[in-house]
């Protein structure tokens, strides 16, 4: 007996936003369907062996920031269906090529291991580096509320800096600091330059250009926060999908793969279904969500013979990258890296997160610009050995390395030039590699290969590899994200809802664009509210 086409909901995309929103659907009692045009769940929350049998890379996701505020890890227990976690005491560190002393950051449980390696260079620094990490733990409850749930009209400039002089006043900041642009609050309350280059690259990998104006509340509230909360997920990040995925299966929704879907249905202005590639079709007689972008959604799914001539323009208009476009280097190696650093603070040679072939904040600066430039930055990255920690993600004796480096925008090069950039790059960082950890050496490394922005964009669908399927700007961001119009996830097209990055709160493996669609959805249904704890989220 075949399966029914015939549900309540059906959910474009099974990306980890599109699992969260199915799961809580069928809670509700919906009948739910998810088609995947891939053969696997997860999206860009996906692990594979791309280079030899045993080693394990994660091709995009990489760290999970917001594990301890995820309502779904709680209200589904995905930890009982297998997701495990692991949280390095050594987070994110910076190495050097003359093997001068690193700067790390460590676990927010560890403030006393991280003033110790801050203070290395500037007592000062660190005294005020520990003081406003601990303050913005403070946060915490007022900025996980405010990721999971619908975006509210933002506070203006005025009442941003008005928070920041309570909170932080006494430290320095004054309500100014609202205005100024992550660099500039980072050159002004930090003395060092090594902890400067460290922080340009945390604040970018946030969403928060170093050069944007009017994000230092942003700056000193969100990625405060997050910096250091970093933790692994044990068998790739693609145990995150699988859980997710069981947690589908357990409430009854019927997750189907291969199946991509070229059509939204639309009747009379209602979305009533959808058509996959071959001809079949499935009748959702309550709503649509789509997990994919917002182009591929209005303009190519639902077509703009069922648009507004104002969206329409809207969509066409919606901005990808030049934030978060990366390329993922991978390598299978006989030993970790071990940096010359280490000499100073061995624990860089465990650090989570490693930032190599910086010398100082220019250096950063000048990467982070070239590639929002659309111009291809010297050799550097960030670097992961997640084997250090979990044994299952490399062979016995050797382990699997991945990171990232900032490039531009796919349509940027063409494709003969993306090909060179994976023949080359690699080797060319290699050599940058070994300056900072000698042992890096040709015989050292087993296999390699690189990932590159278009090959996301063709298999993930990340238009122009913006995994955040969407410019993180302030117009584009918040209450605007999208666009203004469709900004509490619900588009002209009746019963037609958004689902994916490119929805508040954009990109991140956090399920709150999953989960505030679904938040949405029992609004105009009537459906329950999600279970909420003392958090209030």
């Amino acid at each position: 007996m075949g399966m029914t086409t015939e549900y309540d909901a059906i959910v474009v995309g099974a990306g980890h936003n599109g699992l969260c929103l199915a799961a809580y659907l069928q809670r509700a009692g919906l009948s739910t369907l998810v088609l995947e045009r891939r053969h696997e769940e997860g999206g860009g929350v996906n692990t594979e062996e791309p280079l030899l049998p045993g080693f394990r890379q994660n091709l995009h996701a990489q760290y999970m920031e917001f594990f301890d505020v995820m309502p779904m890890i709680r209200d589904f227990g995905l930890e009982d269906l297998g997701l495990r976690t692991v949280m390095p005491e050594a987070q994110a560190g910076i190495a050097f090529a003359d093997g001068r002393p690193p700067v790390i950051i460590f676990r927010p449980d560890m403030p006393e291991a991280t003033h110790a390696s801050i203070a290395a260079y500037s007592a000062t620094d660190a005294d005020l580096f520990v003081q406003l990490k601990s303050r913005a733990t403070t946060f915490e409850s007022m900025l996980a509320a405010g990721i999971y749930n619908p975006p509210t009209p933002e506070s203006n400039m005025e009442q941003q800096g008005e928070m920041l002089a309570a909170m932080l006043g006494d430290l320095g900041v004054g309500s100014h600091f609202a205005w100024k642009s992550p660099k500039q609050v980072v050159d002004e309350l930090f003395e060092t330059p090594e902890l400067r280059a460290l922080l340009y690259r945390v604040s970018v990998e946030f969403g928060f250009p170093l050069d944007q104006n009017g994000t230092g509340a942003g700056f000193l509230s969100f990625v405060m926060w997050t910096a250091g909360n970093w933790k692994l997920t044990r068998g790739g990040t693609h145990s995150l999908a699988k859980a997710m995925t069981q947690a589908c299966y357990r409430e009854g929704v019927d997750v189907v793969e291969s199946s991509e879907v070229e059509k939204v249905l639309v009747e009379g202005g209602r979305a009533v279904g959808v058509r996959v590639r071959g001809g079949r079709e499935y009748r959702a007689s309550r709503l649509v969500a789509s997990n994919a972008d917002l182009r591929q959604t209005l303009l190519d799914m639902v077509g703009e013979e069922h648009l507004s001539p104002l969206w329409v323009k809207r969509a066409k208009a919606f901005r990808y990258g030049p934030s978060h476009v990366l390329g993922t280097p991978m390598f299978a190696l006989r030993e970790a890296p071990a940096y010359t650093s280490a000499r100073h603070d061995p624990a860089i040679d465990r650090c989570f997160y490693t930032l190599v072939g910086y010398d100082g904040p220019e250096d950063m600066a000048r990467y982070i610009r070239d590639a929002y430039s659309d111009l291809l930055p010297q050799p550097a990255a960030g670097i992961w050995v997640n084997s250090l920690w979990d044994r299952s993600q490399a062979p016995a004796g050797a382990h699997a390395a991945a990171g990232w480096y900032f490039f531009p925008v796919a349509s940027a090069l063409s494709a003969e030039e993306w090909t060179e950039v994976r023949a080359t790059y690699n080797q060319r960082f290699l050599q940058v590699w070994r300056q900072f950890a000698p042992n890096m050496r040709p015989d050292n490394v087993i296999a390699e290969r690189l990932y590159t922005p278009e090959q996301m964009e063709r298999k993930n669908l990340m238009r122009e590899g913006d995994f955040s399927s969407g410019e993180f700007s302030p117009d584009q961001m918040g209450v605007n994200r999208p666009f203004p119009e469709a900004s509490n996830y619900r588009t002209e097209v009746e019963s037609l809802y958004l689902c994916g990055p490119s929805s508040y709160p954009g990109g991140g493996v956090h399920a709150a664009c999953g989960y505030n669609a679904y938040k949405a959805i029992a609004q105009d249904l009537g459906l329950p509210s999600p279970i909420v704890d003392t958090r209030g989220y």
